[in-house]
């Protein structure tokens, strides 16, 4: 009678460590599927960069909701600063990030944000899809 006790508690948890198992693959896969976009920027802004930011996040929230996160972030405060370097940027940058590859839409941005916003929607729309 012992040794079946010791079996079912032997099985129960081996089956617990499977599930416990599939539940943290399941979040690292999803973790590395998310799609952010980062728009950097200085603590001195134009007109044009205040543009990049609000049309990109803009944007973004239209075509895609949550499914894409965006976070401005001042280059010049320090806790920014790790997320620059392990993104490797060093100025303003309007970025797409999916995983280990990324998007960079800074030029699109200045072009065509406070010019032509349909065609700069358009871009992101390509550039994202893509991913």
């Amino acid at each position: 009678m012992k040794k079946i006790q010791l079996f079912s508690i032997s099985i129960v948890l081996l089956m617990s460590s499977f599930i416990c198992n599939a539940q943290t693959q399941k979040k690292e896969v999803t973790a590395a599927t998310q799609i952010e976009a980062y728009y950097f920027h200085n603590a001195a802004r134009c007109v044009t960069c205040k543009t990049v930011e609000a049309e990109a996040k803009a944007d973004l929230e239209s075509l895609y909701g949550s499914q894409v996160t965006f976070k401005a972030l001042n280059l010049e405060d320090d806790a920014t600063k790790p997320i620059a370097k392990k993104l490797d940027v060093s100025g303003q940058t309007l970025l797409v990030v999916k995983g280990n590859k990324k998007v960079n839409l800074t030029n699109e941005g200045f072009m065509y944000a406070r010019t032509n916003p349909k065609k700069f929607k358009s871009v992101i729309k390509e550039k994202v899809d893509a991913l």
